[in-house]
């Protein structure tokens, strides 16, 4: 087959990434609104965590059943999809720009624009193209995540009815900086999290290769690009999104802090995030270990790793599959 020109190349990548985005966005958006409302949510998010703590206050939310059943109950279950519009207005240029750029990064590390290459880059190589390729997608996409999440978190009755009427209050009460709040927080997650997701990705499949030609002598189980079945590129994505998620979770907790602050939520959803609650990154971190704990920073762990490794597994399989399909197609 040809090899395909660096702009046709460019625009298979971009393609491939922003239909592998979309798929695995809307298939995991459940768990991804029951993240967001743990993650905002000040009070413990645990009956334990009540219970140790003797508090005479309840929280909205105390465990995922509890909190799916809550949801389904009070906003039925289109709540469950809530925010999703503009988390795939902004998923879909974020992997976009994200395969794109980290096509274009290998390409430069490797000295070949063919994939297969790619692979055999030293494992630095990969985290480091994964990390720069997460950055630039973040910039380009930022106003629609931070809109996700204050459509997501809202509850009911909703504060803002559409993705239009939250981005004009925004601009109103916060200007055009305030589609931005939380971006400092959010490049620091970016960078270790999309780093270890490209990077152990990359690692997982070549050592998934390695066993394949061990055990398997490179028959039934390989294909004629990577030598990986579907089943093996799920598992190497599983493995990838858990191990990013779990060492990045509380810097995502943070980022959510920022980006709803003073959301005037219905009181039944608990203590607000006041307007300006907190100075920068490390005064967020402080006062959220100061009032919340430990436990704080790491809200909504569960729906969130449940949640990420399947979304990694996803994306990487649909990206794959999608762009095998138009390269054969337009090459």
């Amino acid at each position: 087959m040809e090899e395909p020109g660096q702009l046709e190349r460019a625009m298979i990548d971009a393609t491939a990434g922003a239909i592998s985005g979309g798929i695995s966005r809307t298939v995991t958006s459940p768990l991804d609104v029951i993240k967001i409302r743990f993650q905002v949510q000040l009070e413990p998010t645990s009956s334990w965590a009540l219970l140790r703590k003797d508090l005479s206050t309840t929280s909205k939310y105390t465990g995922m059943l509890q909190a799916t059943k809550d949801i389904f109950r009070e906003e039925g279950i289109q709540g469950f999809w809530r925010g999703n519009v503009p988390a795939l207005l902004m998923v879909m240029p974020y992997t976009a720009i994200q395969f794109t750029v980290l096509h274009k990064l290998k390409t430069l590390a490797s000295g070949s624009s063919r994939t297969e290459n790619h692979i055999h880059l030293r494992p630095y190589l990969s985290y480091v193209s994964g990390a720069l390729a997460g950055c630039a997608a973040t910039l380009g996409s930022y106003p629609f995540d931070l809109l996700r999440t204050i459509l997501a978190s809202q509850g009911e009755p909703k504060v803002y009815p559409t993705m239009r009427s939250a981005f004009i209050d925004i601009i109103r009460t916060r200007g055009f900086r305030g589609l931005y709040a939380g971006l400092s927080p959010t490049l620091v997650e970016i960078v270790p999290y999309a780093g270890l997701q490209f990077g152990t990705n990359d690692t997982f499949k070549r050592w998934t290769m390695a066993w394949n030609r061990l055990s398997y002598s490179n028959t039934i189980l390989s294909t004629p690009e990577d030598g990986l079945s579907i089943f093996q590129l799920l598992l190497c994505g599983l493995a990838a999104g858990t191990c990013a998620k779990l060492v990045c979770h509380p810097l995502d907790v943070v980022k959510k802090r920022f980006q709803i602050e003073g959301l005037q939520r219905h009181p039944r959803y608990g203590a607000r995030v006041e307007h300006r609650a907190y100075k920068n990154m490390f005064d967020a971190i402080s006062r959220i270990l100061q009032s919340e704990g430990w436990a704080g920073l790491y809200k909504g762990i569960v729906p969130s790793t449940v949640k990420a490794a399947p979304t990694s597994a996803v994306t990487f399989v649909a990206y794959e599959l999608t762009f095998d399909w138009l390269e054969s197609i337009l090459t």
